[in-house]
């Protein structure tokens, strides 16, 4: 994402997060003996009356850090490239140095970083469950010191969080050890963005470019990482450059098949693209814990590779799919007639064409046109 682009998107996500339900809240805390400033923002669509759950992000630094963060989701929700998300922020200000200590021995928090920690885990998230609508899927964000200290909850058995986006980090010493290590055995799908700009001050570069050496000569299917090294912005503006793409990233499989998509791999399938929908939606579930629709761009693009390839046997399966997603619509009964067609049954195919005239236009699909090809096997058959 070039620099014009970053620019924009900043300018129109401090305009969206106006719009959003931002809310201001105290939680007081056993862990830290004191209450504690969040900052919550809620999507535009949320209601306490239904049973959808959104993910979590957890923004440390949410004094300056949660209007980067929250815009951004906000935008990209808005445009259906993320699940709809509740955003956190923490507010640390006069508190950071002193939530982020840890052990010179061993690089683990101690004292009040300890107990910050325990506050994270046991008694924020739990607030933010019952009292709103998270899910399971969370991500925790944090810049300079605060990235360094989400990757404590990454050193759990049963990790806290799946996804980190940790910007420009100031890395205690051995989690240049226990950052890989644990990514590499990770047996739960990770989702892990890094990122520094070439302003960082020469530790911080140093132990990052070193870090992301390490982290990208893992191979672990369930690792699924990305590294931004920035030119140009300072130490503190790089988080607005960082946060797009790192969003952008984690929540590919959530957005609508590209066109980069369909060619590169979709049109080179040796097995079923109707599989490949299947699997995408599932796994759309599986991470986020969210029943999405189909898009009508992603019926599109397996009908039109079906179509390339002549690969004609496939309709049926994504027939049967689109009369379940829209069954209202033409969408399901033209691909059953698709099928029939060039599969050697077209007197079926016209009946279905027929059929689908009472049904609603979609993607382009009109009754006319339906019409038309029932017309035209009925004229090449004579039936």
């Amino acid at each position: 994402m070039n620099k014009a682009i970053c620019f924009f998107l900043c300018l129109f996500c401090t305009n969206y997060v106006c719009k959003a339900q931002v809310k201001y809240e105290t939680i007081q805390s056993s862990k830290l003996g004191e209450e504690r400033q969040l900052k919550i923002q809620l999507p535009r669509g949320y209601s306490s009356n239904d049973d959808k759950t959104y993910p979590l992000f957890v923004v440390l630094d949410g004094d300056y850090m949660f209007e980067a963060v929250a815009g951004n989701v906000d935008y990209f929700s808005y445009w259906e490239d993320m699940p709809e998300s509740i955003v956190v922020g923490v507010n640390q200000i006069d508190k950071r140095y002193d939530d982020s200590m840890y052990s010179e021995q061993n690089s683990l928090p101690i004292e009040t970083g300890a107990a910050f920690f325990e506050f994270i885990g046991m008694e924020l998230i739990p607030y933010m469950e019952n009292t709103y609508k998270s899910g399971g899927f969370r991500v925790a964000v944090g810049h300079s010191e605060t990235a360094n200290f989400i990757n404590y909850y990454l050193l759990k058995p049963n990790p806290l969080f799946q996804g980190y986006i940790s910007v420009s980090p100031e890395l205690a010493p051995n989690m240049l050890d226990y950052i890989p290590e644990v990514l590499g055995k990770t047996q739960s799908k990770i989702f892990y963005y890094l990122a520094n700009t070439n302003n960082d001050i020469s530790s911080i570069k140093q132990m990052t470019d070193a870090l992301n050496k390490d982290i990208s000569a893992i191979e672990n299917d369930y690792l699924f990482y990305d590294f931004d090294s920035f030119e140009g912005p300072s130490h503190y503006s790089v988080p607005t450059h960082a946060i797009p793409n790192a969003i952008e990233g984690m929540f590919k499989v959530y957005q609508p098949i590209s066109k980069k998509e369909y060619q590169e791999v979709i049109l080179k399938l040796e097995g079923s693209p109707v599989v490949y929908l299947e699997e995408k939606y599932q796994t759309i579930r599986d991470l986020f814990g969210i029943e999405k629709q189909v898009l009508i761009n992603d019926f599109k693009a397996i009908s039109a590779a079906i179509e390339k390839n002549e690969t004609f046997e496939y309709y049926e399966e994504l027939g049967k799919i689109a009369r379940k997603e829209y069954p209202e619509t033409l969408l399901g009964l033209y691909y059953l007639a698709r099928f029939y067609e060039e599969t050697g049954e077209p007197k079926k195919a016209m009946r279905t064409y027929q059929s689908a005239y009472t049904l609603s236009e979609i993607a382009g699909i009109t009754k006319d046109l339906v019409l038309e090809k029932a017309d035209l096997i009925k004229a090449d058959f004579g039936y």
